[in-house]
């Protein structure tokens, strides 16, 4: 549940209050762990003719850089793929939120650059930072340093004629002590980095003069990390999606999402050493539809194959996974 407070009302143009709490319950105890805490809790402002973005607080900000919904609606990318290098780097997310401050520059309409200095999750993992801290109150976790992270980019909506376009590109860098894969037996290390650039293009306008942003889009996706410090060294995204396909359906979202994930070389020769079954990356496709039920309410339904769905080791039982997905979102 997460609740945003509109100040215009007192005279603060833009001012937003965002509080947000989660509740996670895991049947397949795996995916966990439990938790109940804290989402979100935020102030946002813009300065100087909405020429500054400013967002402070306990952010999320898996969704704030890098892109990572397809179709960049909350309500119809619920079941979008992303990759763990942004979680890795250290990066907040819904389950793992942190103080955070990002600052946002608008040189004009279409161009920006976004930056944060954020307090890291758990170099040692998701799993790790929310056992630690379950409700995403806690300052920091052990061993957590330091976020810095820049994006530059340029976006413009759709509009008659004018298909819409988002380019992005990110470096960030996190002095939190990481485990080194290269070196087990040396000390942790203090200097890990990410790196990413992606694309969205509208392809083709179905209603150029009525609802200019209808068609179908493509895009991609590239993101690497150094594999002495990384479990997931790099990840690519294919996508081609397409919003308000049918006349009778506007609202509706359909996408189509091919990735691939490589496994740190240091990592995968380690678990190789050790006897075990490995392999060097996972390969899956999803394919969504996303449903505009009613004002606010939208529910998704997907189906995803993943060629080696574990992480680095795997049991013969364990090649392959079939995975059927449905979630509603409410908006109110």
């Amino acid at each position: 549940m997460i609740v945003t407070y509109d100040l215009s009302r007192f005279g603060i143009p833009d001012g937003q209050i965002i509080v947000g709490a989660e509740q996670q319950y895991w049947t397949w105890k795996p995916g966990g762990p439990d938790r109940a805490g804290l989402n979100t809790l935020a102030y946002y402002q813009t300065f100087f003719d909405r020429k500054l973005e400013l967002k402070m607080g306990y952010l999320r900000n898996v969704n704030e850089f890098a892109g990572t919904l397809v179709g960049g609606n909350a309500g119809a990318s619920v079941l979008a793929p992303s990759s763990n290098i942004l979680y890795q780097a250290g990066m907040s997310n819904n389950a793992a939120p942190t103080p955070a401050l990002n600052v946002k520059y608008n040189f004009d309409d279409h161009l920006y650059d976004k930056v944060t200095i954020q307090r890291s999750i758990s170099p040692d993992g998701q799993y790790a930072q929310i056992t630690e801290n379950p409700t995403g109150l806690s300052w920091s976790t052990a061993n957590a340093g330091i976020l810095l992270l820049d994006e530059i980019g340029y976006k413009n909506k759709a509009a008659p004629g004018l298909p819409e376009t988002w380019l992005r590109a990110g470096a960030g860098f996190n002095n939190s002590s990481y485990k080194n894969l290269q070196y087990p037996q040396q000390s942790r290390a203090d200097a890990n980095s990410v790196y990413y650039v992606a694309a969205d293009r509208q392809l083709w306008q179905s209603d150029v003069q009525g609802s200019a942003y209808r068609g179908i889009y493509g895009g991609f996706s590239v993101m690497y990390a150094p594999p002495d410090l990384n479990r997931v060294s790099q990840y690519y995204e294919l996508r081609l999606y397409a919003k308000g396909l049918f006349d009778s359906r506007p609202s509706d979202q359909i996408a189509l999402v091919a990735t691939n994930t490589v496994w740190s070389n240091f990592a995968v020769d380690a678990a190789l050493a050790k006897g075990n079954l490995v392999h060097r990356d996972s390969t899956a496709i999803l394919g969504t539809y996303t449903a505009h039920l009613a004002p606010g309410i939208y529910a998704s339904v997907g189906l995803a194959y993943i060629n080696n769905p574990t992480s680095i080791t795997h049991t013969r039982q364990t090649g392959h996974a079939l995975n059927l997905l449905v979630s509603t979102s409410i908006f109110f």
